[in-house]
């Protein structure tokens, strides 16, 4: 496995960029390799080194900044003193032009990476507009270690992306949540119903994703005709249910996405 070649620096350590830090550490990379810069005290692995301020003269090559999106403004002025190769934003909702306008850097790469990145089964979406190869495999040396990494040709569709596959945990946890309580509202103990619910959709996604069979045929496959599968599927089938309140909920935080990077760029 590839694995990112130059120092790289965090600034801001909040809990996507503290999962990050920890995968990479687990994958065997040298702490000695990153530095995190917070402007107020952090808790950080040991042998990384950490910072409450850039260190004058040093100009890091990889630069990825991993505070909220509307502190933006606040770290801006923090960074205006160097200039990376390779600036990478997992700031949800902030575009790229925003960022050079705010920015110094040779490459900006929009990254969108979610939760599961912390045990090396997340989703990193990226884009960039810069044709350079090296930013591209450097960029996808530094993510290979969190998971599946997705490069994302057109920049209007990473608002789509971000709300399917960075809110994706948060909608799955709701999930496995409601089938919890759905076993539970027919009798069986709440502790001992979210077990078999846990078990069972980490089972099914690890089998959905060793092979080449589609979800869709799976499920089919479960249902036998006439059984009980299929007249839970017929609930979630019927009328697209099932489907229609899903892109209603991606088309939710796809709009909450765009009224960041609106917020942003003014």
């Amino acid at each position: 496995m590839s694995k990112p070649s130059s120092p790289v620096w965090l600034i801001g350590c909040g809990n996507m960029a503290g999962a990050m830090l920890r995968r990479w550490l687990a994958s065997g990379i040298d702490p000695h390799h990153f530095t995190v810069v917070t402007r107020s005290p952090a808790s950080v692995p040991a042998g990384v080194r950490a910072l409450h301020a850039l260190p004058p003269g040093e100009t890091p090559h990889i630069v990825v900044l991993g505070v909220k999106p509307q502190q933006l403004d606040t770290v801006a002025p923090m960074l205006s003193g160097v200039r990376p190769a390779i600036l990478v934003s997992i700031l949800a909702g902030v575009e790229e032009a925003t960022l050079a306008a705010k920015l110094r850097a040779g490459a900006i790469v929009r990254a969108m990476p979610n939760l599961p990145v912390a045990i090396g089964k997340g989703v990193t979406a990226l884009h960039t507009a810069s044709p350079d190869p090296a930013v591209h495999a450097a960029v996808e040396a530094l993510a290979r270690p969190l998971g599946l990494v997705e490069w994302i040709a057109d920049a209007a569709h990473f608002d789509a992306v971000t709300a399917l596959a960075g809110s994706g945990p948060g909608f799955t946890y709701r999930w496995i949540d409601a089938l919890a309580e759905a076993g539970a509202a027919l009798g069986l103990p709440r502790a001992q119903a979210l077990r078999l619910a846990l078990a069972t959709v980490e089972g099914s996604a690890m089998l959905a994703a060793d092979g080449d069979t589609p979800p869709a045929v799976l499920a089919d496959r479960v249902a036998s005709p006439g059984g009980s599968t299929r007249r839970g599927l017929d609930v979630l089938d019927r009328d697209d249910a099932l489907v229609t309140l899903l892109t209603e909920t991606l088309a939710a935080a796809e709009r909450r996405n765009a009224e960041m990077a609106a917020a942003a760029r003014g």
